[in-house]
């Protein structure tokens, strides 16, 4: 017996290498919508004017398609080799976000992603447009419909079988395919990612304001980080894997086969001091086939330089933080200028605790323990 188009379309899809694969309708009505336009109403989405520049065409699939019908939605997983928490622990070094420590999954996605289309046109005759986190399309909504999974409390989608780490794709075909059933919800009262969030991003569960997640503020967004944000950057430097990483679901997560999304040895624990070094020749250079690249040195070295500021090493001063006082970006400046003053204080406060131990009169001693 022949195989529906859709049995071949997913067994295709896992010989491609996709982890997952299932269908939704593109066509009928869903919340999606009007859940992204209170996000845009309420401010959340930041300096992201693009979200609302593109709101009509984001809120449905057949508002940027008018002949889609069906939705396939793909899934890569790109699970880590270990807990991306304990990098926060490594102050010296920088924390970057497990998806970026490999090679831009966009490529690798949407090339696997186009040869399924190829297939796909080939068999059926249908038109596609294929989707890789490029366009205004909501794709974890799409997922969540398709039953690849569910979106969290902390708004990314959750799959049981491979828990937070899932990257997306979306083929819209103007063939009319039979839909999977979309996944229920599995967070029941569970609020660990709400809780670990270190600027509290989430206003409520399955809300998120874009301009406190340190994501957001570290990739997104221009021009200097708000002060109250700052200390709790820590020492991420590109993203932040926190409301992912602590996810129960995570118990059934698989470190990715794809050698391509695969840390760099080089990119696990960056040394802070080697960073702040880089010219935009050298960012370039070393962040070649990242995503990383593409926020461009000055936004990442202004990333570099609070991360700095937060380690607590007054040896970062002379080495890493006054080069770039006199830095040709005003943004990396203020960012260096911060660093010093936290510096200074770090650096005081070793040389009071330096003069306590060592001071043998108590009355001293206590002037200097009452010092700020």
């Amino acid at each position: 017996m022949t195989a529906s188009p859709e049995t071949h379309l997913k067994s295709l899809a896992s010989e491609i290498g996709f982890d997952s694969c299932r269908i939704c309708r593109a066509d009928e009505a869903w919340d999606a919508g009007d859940r992204l336009e209170a996000f845009v109403d309420a401010g959340h989405h930041g300096s992201m004017k693009w979200m609302q520049d593109t709101l009509a065409r984001r809120k449905t699939p057949t508002s940027m398609w008018s002949a889609a019908r069906s939705a396939v939605v793909v899934g890569l997983n790109y699970g880590p080799d270990s807990d991306p928490m304990e990098m926060l622990t490594r102050r010296g070094e920088g924390n970057i976000s497990v998806y970026a420590r490999g090679k831009d999954y966009h490529d690798l996605l949407k090339k696997r992603l186009k040869q399924l289309a190829r297939a796909f046109v080939a068999a059926t005759g249908s038109e596609v447009k294929v989707f890789v986190d490029t366009a205004p399309l909501m794709e974890k909504p799409l997922a969540a419909k398709a039953g690849l999974g569910w979106q969290g409390k902390h708004t990314n989608l959750v799959s049981r079988e491979l828990g937070a780490w899932l990257f997306l794709g979306v083929m819209l075909t103007d063939a009319a395919l039979v839909p999977d059933d979309p996944e229920t919800d599995h967070c029941g009262s569970c609020r660990a990612c709400l809780d670990i969030c270190p600027t509290k991003a989430f206003p409520a569960p399955y809300q998120l304001d874009a301009r406190r997640c340190i994501s957001y503020l570290s990739i997104e967004h221009k021009g200097p980080i708000p002060a109250e944000f700052r200390t709790a950057m820590g020492n991420r430097i590109y993203g932040c894997d926190d409301c992912l990483a602590v996810c129960p679901w995570n118990k059934f997560a698989q470190v990715t086969n794809e050698q391509a999304l695969w840390a760099r040895a080089e990119l696990k624990g960056p040394s802070l001091d080697a960073l702040a070094a880089l010219d935009d020749a050298s960012f370039r250079s070393v962040f070649s086939g990242s995503p990383i690249k593409r926020i461009g040195r000055d936004r990442f070295l202004r990333n570099v330089l609070i991360a700095i500021g937060n380690s607590g090493d007054v040896g970062f001063l002379e080495r890493s933080v006054l080069p770039h006082l006199q830095d040709p970006d005003s943004t990396v400046r203020g960012a260096a200028v911060w660093a010093l003053s936290r510096l200074d204080r770090a650096r005081f406060a070793t040389e009071r605790d330096r003069r306590i131990a060592g001071e043998t009169d108590p009355s001293v001693r206590a002037e200097w323990a009452e010092k700020p």
